[in-house]
């Protein structure tokens, strides 16, 4: 089964809808949804937009192309290791604690996270 074949049932099935109201909300046969489900074909970029508009995700996650969250955990958890081995995070010539440290992480992955999610691409 390809990526985009299992995460469509999966959406499907979390949202609970049956493949006949899936197909009745995009406009297209009960037998095409199963054929997306058993990875036997393919939408085309219109309705797999549609796709996503009901999801309410993104064509790379519904594709499998979804890499950008791991890639920015990875580069956060660079930063970190290199913070540590220099000694840590000055602000305004201070050194940042830990906890303070953590804060603005969390804030540099939700913006990261947010940057990726409205990107024209996703």
């Amino acid at each position: 089964m390809t990526n985009f074949a299992s995460r469509l049932k999966a959406l499907r099935t979390k949202h609970g809808y049956t493949q006949a109201q899936l197909a009745s909300l995009l406009e297209i046969s009960t037998s095409a949804v199963g054929m997306y489900e058993q990875g036997r074909r393919e939408p085309d970029n219109t309705l797999l937009k549609r796709i996503c508009a009901i999801f309410e995700v993104s064509t790379d996650y519904l594709l499998g192309h979804d890499e950008g969250p791991r890639e920015v955990e990875k580069a956060l958890a660079d930063m970190r290791s290199r913070l540590k081995e220099t000694g840590g995070l000055m602000f305004k010539g201070n050194l940042l604690n830990e906890e303070d440290t953590e804060k603005l992480f969390d804030a540099m992955y939700l913006a990261a996270k947010i940057m990726l999610k409205d990107s024209p691409e996703r």
